[in-house]
């Protein structure tokens, strides 16, 4: 997972879009499929754009309350996201056409979603929010939002994030209250159960090889999880990453697994080496960074060579690695 250690890194401005968001950004990702960025925004819409130029590609008409969580698939093609009050959609984005739409909130089901994320399969998705709990659902276009399983963490606290692992094996749930829970989705069953964090986990990422789990959280740090192992409370923390003033927002992982991105309220994102646990770059924002995504490694391009940030002025921003083009 980690390689030779770094001492420091440069990230420059690249690019801002061109048409920014008329609120803040909640999520971003960065695709392979023509290598594009995915934006959502509190003021209700989905956003597609080409990080060469900033230039909007495509976007969805806006529902009437702000998006607040967001997964694609590993291809690129689809992206799944979530409304402030729990309605699920689907987008095939090589089509243009919303494929799958579930509302969360409707009486009977599990309660109003808040946080989601799409199997890297593609054949289901994950969702939490005010039950806890996470339930897994249908993502085949014919049968989508319908409830697979649930899986109870025991603890009736707000379930913040969730997130599945890259190979599909293992989804990690993260509260209100700081406690993480991590499933076996084919044992449909609680495997691990970090207490590690004083406050709200607003982050969930997984390393390329599903076997480490980082996490963010409000009480200003990140902290690096071992999965393999089972047990519950502090066992399986390996390290803790301490340097933002604020809210820790959002985290990801490198391709390759060396480096994580981390955005916080303190208005900076930094760039932490996991072989040696410290920061090794940050950025200063003009407002509070609640997302962040490295580049794919499609079409040569290297490992931690440029992210994509999103924040509180509504504006998605690239930035690159001192020194690639």
């Amino acid at each position: 997972m980690v390689g030779r250690p770094l001492r420091s890194l440069a990230y420059l401005h690249a690019q801002d879009a061109a048409e920014p968001h008329a609120d803040s950004v909640w999520a971003v990702s960065w695709t392979p499929f023509d290598n594009a960025t995915i934006s959502i925004s509190a003021d209700g819409t989905i956003k597609r754009y080409h990080p060469s130029s900033g230039q909007l590609s495509a976007q969805r008409p806006a529902h009437a309350l702000g998006l607040v969580s967001l997964s694609t698939s590993n291809d690129g093609k689809k992206a799944l996201y979530n409304s402030l009050e729990g309605t699920t959609r689907l987008w095939d984005i090589e089509s243009g056409t919303l494929v799958g739409e579930h509302e969360s909130f409707a009486r009977g089901g599990s309660g109003p979603a808040w946080a989601i994320t799409l199997r890297p399969q593609g054949d289901a998705y994950a969702a939490t929010g005010s039950s806890g709990d996470v339930t897994v659902h249908s993502a085949d276009p014919a049968s989508f939002g319908d409830t697979l399983t649930t899986l109870s963490s025991g603890r009736a606290k707000f379930g913040l994030r969730c997130a599945y692992s890259p190979d599909g094996a293992r989804i990690a749930l993260g509260q209100e209250t700081g406690h993480i829970f991590v499933f076996d989705v084919d044992a449909g069953s609680l495997h691990t159960t970090f207490v590690t964090h004083a406050m709200g986990i607003r982050s969930l990422a997984w390393s390329p090889d599903s076997q480490m789990l980082i996490s963010a959280s409000e009480d200003k740090r990140l902290m690096v999880h071992d999965v393999r192992g089972g047990g519950t409370g502090s066992k399986g923390a390996v390290a803790s990453l301490a340097g933002h003033t604020s809210w820790v927002l959002d985290a990801d992982v490198a391709p390759d697994g060396r480096l994580v991105v981390s955005g916080s309220a303190d208005k900076t994102i930094k760039v932490w080496d996991l072989a040696t646990r410290t920061a090794v770059s940050t950025v200063q924002d003009s407002g509070e960074v609640w997302s962040v995504a490295w580049q794919p490694t499609t079409a040569g391009v290297a490992s931690g060579a440029a992210f994509v940030s999103g924040g509180e002025d509504g504006v998605v921003r690239w930035w690159r690695a001192a020194g690639t083009a």
